[in-house]
């Protein structure tokens, strides 16, 4: 694995940027946690010129809410990631091997394989870390993407 060569970062967000779960209230008002520490690492990959978008099968205002804060791409309610994935790759001219692509659960399987480095998160599925690069010691929603920025800018 060559963290070096990496110019974009591509997560899913629950489970990656939160740890799964979500509070509802009784109107149906969503909310989840989010871990400062993803902001920071997000922030010294822009500032490295290395670009993170979060792509999600949910649709909700938390997950573009997040995203516009630490001010990365959204794309949500993606029912088919590879796909999108691999648009999103291609329009920035990259190619796949210049790719992290940060996971969780059985939909990002196929990003994963696709992805120069795909990671997956340290309590993510069985079937999902069998076919990580990658798996982190955090789990989702305690710092994943800080932990990855980290490995790619140590190179």
């Amino acid at each position: 694995m060559d963290f070096k060569k990496i110019m974009l970062v591509v997560c899913d967000f629950d489970g990656v940027m939160t740890d799964n779960k979500v509070i509802m209230d009784e109107n149906g008002k969503e909310s989840v946690v989010c871990n400062r520490g993803d902001g920071l690492g997000i922030d010294r990959l822009k500032e490295n010129d290395i670009e993170v978008i979060c792509l999600s099968k949910e649709r909700n205002k938390v997950v573009e809410a997040r995203c516009r804060k630490v001010k990365i791409g959204c794309c949500q309610g993606i029912d088919d990631k590879p796909e999108l994935f691999k648009k999103e790759v291609s329009k920035r001219g990259l190619t796949m091997d210049q790719v992290c692509f940060i996971g969780n659960d059985v939909n990002d399987i196929g990003c994963l394989k696709e992805a120069g480095i795909g990671v997956a998160t340290n309590d993510a599925y069985p079937d999902v870390k069998k076919v990580a690069d990658f798996i982190t010691k955090t789990n989702g929603g305690e710092g994943v993407v800080r932990e990855v920025s980290d490995l790619i800018l140590k190179g």
